[in-house]
């Protein structure tokens, strides 16, 4: 124990040792969720390089892997909704892969991992960055702009395909199309879609068949660019500047079928349209016969039936006119017509006999009308009723004037009589307080210290010195 001792050397009393504190014990699942919140709050969203190894498929969509270098190793999970990006890329053990993912910690072993968002072959993410870039300046120049795209013709009669000519994507969309409907054109313009170059094949290819001539070839209603699927290296060629402007400045409209359906290539965004696959853009571009047969049979009927209609109505038509007495007794019918041209004669030679003197009786009975509504007398009427009318308001005037005069000397009087100043003229006064209020008795003036008498030409005040 420790002793302590002040100035005038005594000693102070002892101090109590403190008490160890409580260490804080926690559960292995406390522990583990604190680690995953320090993950992935600290450190979260990350981008990762290494080589796949211990690759596992599950039934369910999921891709288990390690990703690991000369040093260290990590686990990684790529969900089932994440996995479409794997297509067309070597996905396997030893490949060497960039990935983009959650820091985290699967908590019923303790591990930490990465949940994987984004998955790229490495040497991708350049290609990636060199693809965004061009995409937005030509995106800014109006390259992609939607307004300047060409619709598609229906029924295209002469169809011009920059491609491989010995690759699937051609057998594919030539498969699709004639077995769609026959009779559309083809021509194969053969090029490389792969491999330095092959974009200035494309290209060319493009500007040849927009303008065909200066190659002496036929004049086509759309072109076709398509190849198919591969990596993002594989397409590169049609992500070339001189590709997409070639695209842009066609005269006919250009239908881009590149790759996959998930493959995107800036020629996808410079083409009128884009098909996601060359048996789409085959299908777009050519008219089911079957369907178009069916629709040929249906508007033959619909305008047939019409014509039918009115064919028989016009034939039932000739059939009753056959019947009548015109068609059967000409002559007869023309004298009864003459005859009723006769009738008609007499009564209008009648009518124009009488019309005159009708007219005439109608005339003086509408003079004898207009005589009893002669203007002036009239007049005369109205103006004998309008001095009558102004006598009566003159008279009525004068005596409501009499009676309000009358009635104003007696309502004067009355005022008189009960104006106050008359009385103060006569001798009377008017006692007020302090406060202008009229004192009505003699003990309400002690209430005051100064009182106000008013008479007829002045007031006087004074004070209350005995009541």
């Amino acid at each position: 124990m420790q002793l302590d001792f002040d100035l005038k050397g005594t000693i102070s009393k002892p101090k109590p040792t403190p008490k160890p504190a409580e260490p804080a014990i926690l559960t292995v699942s406390a522990l583990t969720r604190k680690v995953r919140g320090l993950l992935e709050d600290g450190i979260g969203e990350v981008w990762v390089e290494g080589e796949v190894s211990n690759l596992r498929r599950q039934s369910s969509g999921h891709a288990y892997f390690t990703l690991k270098d000369s040093g260290s190793q990590i686990a990684c999970v790529l969900f089932a909704g994440q996995t479409a990006q794997l297509r067309g890329m070597n996905f396997a053990d030893g490949v060497q892969v960039q990935l983009q993912g959650s820091l985290t910690v699967y908590e019923p072993r303790g591990n930490y991992q990465i949940i994987v968002r984004r998955i790229q072959e490495r040497g991708i993410g350049a290609l990636q960055a060199k693809f965004e870039e061009l995409k937005h300046r030509l995106d800014a120049e109006g390259l992609f702009d939607s307004a300047k795209k060409r619709p598609l013709p229906k029924f295209p009669r002469r169809i011009g395909v920059v491609t491989s000519p010995t690759g699937a994507a051609i057998q594919d969309f030539l498969n699709v199309l004639h077995r769609r409907q026959r009779g559309i054109e083809v021509v194969i313009f053969p090029v490389r879609v792969q491999g330095k170059g092959a974009a200035t094949e494309i290209a060319e290819a493009i500007r040849l068949l927009g303008d065909p001539s200066t190659s002496g070839l036929p004049p086509f209603d759309v072109i076709v660019v398509t190849r198919g699927g591969g990596s993002l290296e594989d397409l590169w060629e049609f992500n070339e500047e001189a590709v997409a402007r070639a695209v842009a400045a066609s005269p006919i409209p250009v239908v881009s079928a590149v790759g996959h359906e998930i493959d995107f290539t800036i020629c996808d965004f410079a083409a009128d349209f884009r098909a996601p696959t060359p048996s789409a853009a085959a299908e777009i571009l050519s008219a089911d016969s079957a369907e178009l047969l069916d629709k040929l049979q249906h508007h033959t009927a619909r305008l047939g039936r019409p014509v039918l209609m009115r064919l028989d109505g016009l034939s039932h038509q000739l059939v009753a006119l056959q019947r009548t007495a015109l068609f059967l007794e000409p002559r007869r019918i023309l004298q009864e017509k003459q005859q009723t041209l006769d009738r008609l004669f007499e009564a209008l030679q009648s009518t124009a006999e009488s019309a005159p003197h009708q007219l005439r009786l109608l005339l003086e009975r509408h003079a004898r009308i207009l005589a009893g509504h002669r203007p002036d007398l009239k007049i005369s009427e109205l103006s004998r009723r309008l001095s009558t009318y102004r006598d009566i308001l003159e008279r009525r005037a004068d005596s409501q004037l009499q009676h309000e005069k009358s009635t104003l000397a007696r309502n004067a009087a009355v005022l008189r009589a009960l104006n106050p100043a008359a009385a103060l003229a006569r001798g009377y006064t008017i006692t007020m307080d302090e406060n202008g209020q009229i004192l009505r008795s003699a003990k309400d003036a002690t209430k005051s210290k100064e009182l106000t008498t008013r008479f007829h030409d002045g007031e006087v005040k004074s004070e209350v010195s005995k009541t």
